[in-house]
């Protein structure tokens, strides 16, 4: 059985090899958008709805980011796998699958409920 240390270690690797991953991937972005359109391009249109799903896709990786640094913090704090809702712990299983994730499942389930 792995120790709470160990695990929590392993999590910690998994998350900043997400991280850097994630930033690699936004910085390919970045340049992609960078380069721009081609002025005379009879093609713009279908340019600039690319430059729009690019940036959506960037605005994607900067949330995961930001649910990583957050994780990361948690860590650091000992806080690390208790919901920031209700305080309880998040199943194992959950934070396996993500383990950036900051609700439980219960309050993940009520604030997509809400939301919908």
């Amino acid at each position: 059985m792995e120790s709470v240390d160990t695990n929590t270690n392993t999590m910690r690797e998994r998350l900043l090899a997400e991280k850097a991953e994630l930033n690699e991937r936004l910085e390919r972005i970045k340049a992609s958008v960078r380069r721009g359109a081609d002025p005379d391009s009879k093609e713009r249109a279908t340019e600039l709805e690319n430059v729009e799903v690019v940036d959506a896709l960037g605005n994607e990786i900067r949330r995961e980011i930001e649910l990583i640094n957050n994780a990361l913090r948690r860590m650091e704090e000992d806080r690390f796998g208790v919901c920031v809702d209700c305080g309880d712990a998040i199943d194992s299983k959950r934070l396996e699958i993500q383990p950036f994730v900051e609700l439980c499942f219960d309050c993940a389930e009520f604030t997509e409920s809400r939301a919908t």
